[in-house]
């Protein structure tokens, strides 16, 4: 997201606070993207509907149809969101901006044939036993929000942030809009509001891509090309979600801590309230790592790639390194202290905010618990994406697969441990998983200049000899290797 993030640090350099406020808030709505903007006006339009009459089984049917359809979209298109984000990134790296539009038809055409198989595939058989019009829509909706998290990719590459605030508006303005018009027809009318809001989000993302990467080719196919890609990142995308999820699944699916809500789907009530009002607290965070993490890093990070790449003085590559990681390590900082100052808000007000919401205040133990692991989370979320661009997509693997298998054992614990303890094993699971990569990351950057040069394809002999007829360039190079 750095093409957004230096377009906002020019608000920054107002030295206004109104060019203050605005930056963070446009960095928040945009970084935080269509999940997090779902909950909002999902549960928005929920509270609007229940103040009918009989209004609220259709209203739970609608808020639980839609959590389903995010989380399996999200697990479904996780495998290629981020080995099409580098495809893209390497070809805008390569001048090749003719190379993304027909790429990205080919990819949607590949998404729309698997999603659309399995969501026939299940309404045919899952959900058999409910009305034909709510399975029409519920297949619908899983294919959008199939392609929403594919075109949001390109989101993070263009500048015109006001078209893209423009877009989220219009669709989930439709969403509300029209889930308040045909409210009247229950679920079917409060989906079908829904549906249309991601249409209408979806084509005028698409309309911002085509008018940014023009192209003379229709269809495309070469992000299968393993020469042009990086097939690890389809298990870190499809890991990361599903350990984000995981846990969710563990809690709907347990007979002793859910409820059937309407066919297949299952709801936890104890579980589900707590955790995705705390999701909302990560607003402030995200906008910290867009503006920190995804602009100050990068920046910092093209610098000392092209003083290496441009051979250098060893003693200057070591400062632009230095000045790397304490780029990093001050934007993990800040991304902890707003995210700690949010979560001790939270923690402050957390009666009163469930009291005013009309939830019970039992429900405030495992708020407190879910808010500080989505801190913590965001926390992972900033280690992983270093470690994307140091490049060490091995490290970034195991750390998802550890998330992945920490949340489900340790949720599946906690449930046998009782009501008290609901929430501790994405909480613990997390904060592991986001310790070790601190740590890991730590070492790569401690390392980094010596792997940069060391590790390289071609015989060891063949590197000492290029180093050696680079001296005059790189000073003591030679001398700092061997003695490391």
């Amino acid at each position: 997201m750095a093409g957004i993030g230096f377009e906002l640090r020019r608000l920054l350099r107002t030295q206004t606070y109104a060019g203050l406020l605005r930056a963070y808030g446009y960095a928040g709505i945009i970084s935080s993207g269509p999940w997090v903007l779902s909950i909002l006006t999902v549960m928005a339009l929920g509270l609007l509907s229940l103040a009918q009459p009989r209004s609220a089984q259709p209203v739970g049917a609608f808020l639980v149809s839609v959590t389903y359809l995010v989380a399996v979209s999200m697990i479904v298109t996780g495998a290629v969101q981020l080995l099409f984000t580098r495809f893209v990134a390497d070809r805008l790296y390569e001048k090749n901006r003719a190379a993304v539009l027909p790429n990205l038809i080919g990819l949607l055409g590949l998404m729309n044939l698997l999603a659309g198989a399995g969501g026939a595939l299940a309404a045919a058989t899952l959900f058999r036993g409910t009305p034909l019009p709510y399975r029409l829509e519920m297949f619908t909706g899983f294919v959008l929000l199939c392609d929403v998290w594919v075109v949001t990719i390109f989101l993070s590459g263009m500048k015109n942030y006001r078209a893209i605030l423009a877009c989220f508006a219009a669709g989930y303005g439709t969403v509300l809009g029209l889930g308040l018009a045909l409210r009247g027809q229950g679920l079917v009318g409060l989906l079908g509001g829904f549906c249309l809001g991601q249409g209408v989000l979806l084509f005028s993302m698409l309309w911002l891509v085509l008018r940014d990467y023009p192209s003379d080719r229709l269809v495309a196919w070469d992000f299968f090309d393993r020469e042009r890609t990086r097939r690890s990142l389809l298990g870190i995308g499809l890991l990361f979600n599903l350990a984000i999820w995981i846990d969710k699944f563990v809690f709907w699916y347990n007979p002793l801590t859910s409820a059937p809500m309407i066919g297949p789907l299952r709801v936890s009530p104890v579980y589900d309230l707590p955790l995705f009002l705390a999701y909302l607290s990560i607003v402030p965070g995200m906008a910290v790592f867009l503006v920190r993490m995804e602009t100050d890093f990068v920046e910092r990070y093209h610098a000392y790639y092209d003083a290496v790449c441009g051979g250098d003085t060893l003693a200057h590559i070591e400062a632009l390194r230095a000045g790397m990681i304490d780029t990093a390590r001050q934007g993990i900082y800040e991304i902890f202290k707003i995210q700690g100052i949010t979560a001790a808000v939270l923690l402050l007000l957390a009666p009163a905010l469930l009291r005013a919401l009309g939830f019970s205040p039992l429900y405030v133990p495992l708020f407190d618990v879910d808010v500080i692991a989505v801190g913590v989370q965001l926390l992972l979320l900033a280690v992983l994406n270093t470690l994307f661009y140091l490049d060490r997509l091995r490290l970034a693997l195991w750390l998802c697969a550890l998330f992945a298998a920490g949340n489900l054992l340790l949720s599946l614990w906690s449930q046998r441990l009782g009501v008290a303890f609901f929430g501790y094993g994405y909480a613990l699971s997390v904060s592991g998983t986001a310790l070790v990569g601190l740590l890991a990351l730590s070492a790569v950057l401690e390392r980094l200049t010596y792997r940069t040069f060391m590790f390289q394809p071609g015989p060891a002999s063949v590197i000492e000899g290029e180093a050696s007829r680079r001296r005059v360039k790189l000073g003591d190079h030679a001398n700092a290797v061997d003695e490391t």
